[in-house]
């Protein structure tokens, strides 16, 4: 298995793993929003591959606390192909998106996930890794 830094050449294989996770794209769309993302350096996207094969991604972002000094890594976007799940590469994911958080020294890691029966084997999977139900998400569409 090898961990390594998306790049824009990555693109149908990042588009193909963001449909799994619940987000029908195409191709072009998924271009464009790779592009604004590559060009932050707030933004992280780690790729995954299995045997030559892009099966994984995580893509974090760097933010600020309000409540207190410092900031945190939130993941955003964290999906293992199908087929290549229970190898441990959510876990390598996982660790990868740590390891960044600690070097860029990160006080904290956070993430959200959908509550939906699909999401419950996640869920169990995050706590596995250490992580706590903290709160409760809202979200309101602007368009």
């Amino acid at each position: 298995m090898e961990i390594r830094d998306a790049t824009i050449n990555d693109i149908e294989e990042l588009t193909s793993l963001i449909e799994q996770l619940g987000y029908p794209t195409t191709i072009e769309n998924m271009k464009t929003r790779f592009s604004n993302i590559e060009s932050s350096p707030d933004y992280r996207t780690i790729l995954a591959s299995y045997e030559g094969k892009v099966v994984g991604m995580i893509g974090m972002i760097k933010e600020y606390y309000y409540e207190m000094d410092g900031f945190y890594v939130r993941i955003v976007a964290l999906v293992v192909d199908s087929h290549y799940r229970s190898k441990g590469i959510g876990k390598k994911l996982l660790e990868g998106a740590e390891s960044w958080a600690r070097r860029i020294g990160a006080t904290g890691i956070g993430l959200n996930s959908g509550n939906r029966p699909e999401r419950v084997q996640a869920h169990r999977f995050y706590k596995n890794m250490g992580y706590v139900e903290k709160s409760i998400g809202f979200a309101k569409n602007l368009i």
